[in-house]
């Protein structure tokens, strides 16, 4: 039976050992298996772990996610964090291809607190071939233009999660630290890594103030995917301008215009349809509610409308955040299908990236943004002290005091750039990190801001990150 139900935290006493919560994902392999590093597929599992105790957020929302992939006896650990509007799935097909090459490591994604506000029981029904594309659809945005749909997905008011104003860079560093410690528990090293704001994460925290300690004491290695946190700070004037908004506002980020959660909605619903009904006619291409930028010219399929909206060619600038090299329509055909050809990630795979095919209760899209997270950002400066800092209560200071040994690499794709390549070298030197010790690779003329992570069968980001995790591990 379809019933509405918001995803809510796993209730109960957890301890900081990991307490893993059977995903039983289609075609995935579960927990336990003594050869899971041998097997074809590799391991998946979904973890919940006790996060940062936030003054004012409810106990049940105070939690962290990890989706965790590679045999579970591996010592060394890869901890990804996702960028903005994104969640853990987003890595998975990545995650894979890295521990089916990289012997002894596990892959270990953060899915942060603001997924617990969603409500996946439609696509987890679709995920396992219970519920049809049309219910699908109907559930999350037919209901839109359909009165006839009564049975239907439900908005959170702003007003009943005034608290995630709340939920900025303190909340996700802290919320990291705990994965970060759980993965120190599996006795090897440990790589701390993200893409886009994910990487401005990862500044945050290997410079975050613990104790007196950088958050860089312990780890191993940073990974920046087209993110980082280049060194001029928003001012203090512009942090308390930002926070106004914020208080007067939504507590989450608006993408390209489009409200939280709708463009979470368009991400999950038009990339489960691609993957459950791909030649199926394109649903979401008569949604009266979708920018006309976003539908194909013609009749075309759930998959082929799905890669015009994204494809670095077709979707509209303002995507930029969410565009990859997928493509282009069909020659002929109708509805038009697609064509991967000319791409460097497949569209399928781009698919199950978002969707989070095979992965019951979790999507690869974060439908509510914390927008405090994004204004925080501004204030990490690769983890040098300002004032903005002081009314963001960001506390990165140890961007001058990294351990010396530890190894950084930064792969600069469309977004990010040369901007966020400087910004790598800039934490390295000020630290005083080797040369040697930095990988840098420039990819923005031909890698567009999703690439890293969906690239396949040849991708340059896995290519130059595998010999980085040898070298540790």
């Amino acid at each position: 039976m379809r019933a509405r139900a918001w995803t809510t935290a796993i209730g109960g006493a957890f301890a900081l050992a990991l307490l893993a919560i059977a995903v039983a994902p289609i075609g995935v392999a579960t927990a336990g298996a003594a050869t899971a590093a041998a097997a074809k597929t590799p391991a998946v599992r979904f973890v919940t772990l006790p996060g940062y105790a936030e003054p004012g957020t409810p106990a049940k929302y105070d939690k962290v996610g990890v989706l965790e992939t590679g045999n579970p006896r591996a010592k060394n650990v890869l901890v990804l964090i996702p960028g903005t509007s994104a969640s853990a799935a987003y890595f998975e097909p990545l995650a894979k291809d890295i521990v089916r090459r990289a012997s002894g490591w596990q892959v270990w994604s953060v899915e942060r607190r603001e997924n617990l506000l969603e409500d996946q029981s439609e696509l987890d029904l679709a995920k396992q071939h219970r519920a049809t594309a049309q219910q699908l659809y109907d559930y999350y945005l037919g209901y839109l233009t359909n009165p006839a749909v009564t049975q239907h997905f439900q908005l959170v008011p702003d007003s009943s999660v005034e608290f995630g104003k709340d939920w900025g860079m303190k909340v996700a560093v802290e919320d990291v630290r705990v994965v970060v410690k759980a993965a120190h528990k599996q006795g090897g090293k440990v790589v701390l890594g993200g893409h886009s704001l994910g990487g401005t994460i990862t500044t945050a925290y290997a410079t975050w103030d613990f104790g007196g300690k950088a958050g860089a004491n312990g780890l191993a290695g940073l990974v920046f995917d087209d993110g980082g946190s280049p060194p001029t700070p928003v001012t203090d004037a512009q942090a308390n301008a930002s926070l106004g908004a914020l208080q007067a506002g939504s507590p989450w980020l608006s993408v390209s215009g489009i409200g939280a959660p709708y463009t979470g909605l368009f991400s999950s619903v038009g990339s489960t349809l691609a993957v459950a009904d791909p030649g199926g006619p394109s649903s979401l291409q008569t949604l009266a509610v979708l920018p006309a930028a976003l539908k194909p010219p013609v009749p075309a399929t759930n998959e082929a409308a799905y890669g015009y909206g994204l494809d670095t060619k077709t979707s509209p600038p303002g995507l930029v955040l969410a565009q990859a090299h997928l493509g282009q329509l069909a020659a002929t055909g109708s509805p038009r299908g697609w064509s991967d050809a000319g791409g460097l990630t497949p569209v399928q795979r781009y698919a199950d990236m978002f969707s989070g095919t095979g992965i019951l209760g979790h999507d690869g899209t974060a439908w509510y943004h914390p927008l405090r997270l994004s204004i925080d950002a501004g204030a990490v400066a690769d983890g040098n002290r300002n004032p903005a800092q002081t009314v963001l209560d960001v506390d990165a200071t140890h961007g001058h005091d990294l351990p010396k040994r530890i190894r950084i690499y930064a792969f600069g794709a469309a977004l990010g750039g040369t901007r966020q390549l400087d910004a790598a070298r800039t934490l390295a030197s000020q630290s005083g990190i080797p040369a040697k010790q930095v990988t840098i690779v420039d990819r923005q003329a031909t890698y567009a801001h999703n690439d890293p992570a969906g690239a396949s069968p040849k991708n340059a980001f896995l290519a130059n990150l595998l010999p980085f995790l040898r070298a540790i591990g």
